[in-house]
């Protein structure tokens, strides 16, 4: 999978809408934050990458009770990178469900192992995990990871906003309607 290019019109779209959502309709205006949610939006545009983490026999890991046992059992070379980049994802995973797409969250917990989980407080959770093994000189920074930790329910709804404004949206034809890098 390439990477989607930093000047690609997908990333301004998801960038316009974030800058909507949450400095004209939330009045949070973070740019750290709306790049970061940015990045998570074109990231995911990426089916594969929703479930990027794998296990030990390379079996994608689509539910956070199995990547919460994976950062319990394996015993990497650094346990604080694995446990950072794992709980980044959980963060980002249940952040991206339960703001842009909660109507099939409800229906695959009903059919996992997470059915019980609260993915608002794993979320918050893993989030507030990454900010305390994230380095103060890293990018993004330790202070971008307690603000989503901090305010998820604000980013979820913000998130919401930005689904509702693309579905809105009116294909503007700059493009010729092709989103293709």
């Amino acid at each position: 999978m390439l990477p989607i290019r930093r000047d690609h019109p997908l990333r301004r779209l998801f960038r316009g809408l974030l800058d909507d959502a949450f400095c004209t309709q939330i009045g949070i205006c973070d740019a750290e934050l709306t790049d970061y949610l940015a990045d998570l939006l074109v990231t995911f545009t990426h089916v594969d990458q929703l479930d990027a983490l794998r296990n030990m026999t390379d079996r994608p890991l689509s539910q956070i009770v199995a990547m919460l046992s994976v950062v319990c059992d394996d015993k990497p070379k650094d346990e604080t990178e694995r446990d950072r980049l794992m709980y980044r994802h959980i963060g980002d995973y249940t952040l991206f469900w339960t703001g842009v797409y909660p109507e099939h969250l409800r229906l695959v917990r009903r059919r996992s192992t997470d059915v019980l989980l609260d993915y608002v407080t794993q979320g918050k959770q893993s989030y507030a995990i990454v900010s305390d093994l994230t380095d103060n000189a890293a990018a993004p920074s330790p202070a971008l990871f307690r603000h989503l930790s901090e305010d998820f329910e604000c980013c979820i709804y913000g998130l919401g906003l930005v689904r509702r404004g693309w579905e809105d949206a009116e294909p503007s034809g700059e493009s010729d309607g092709k989103l293709i890098y």
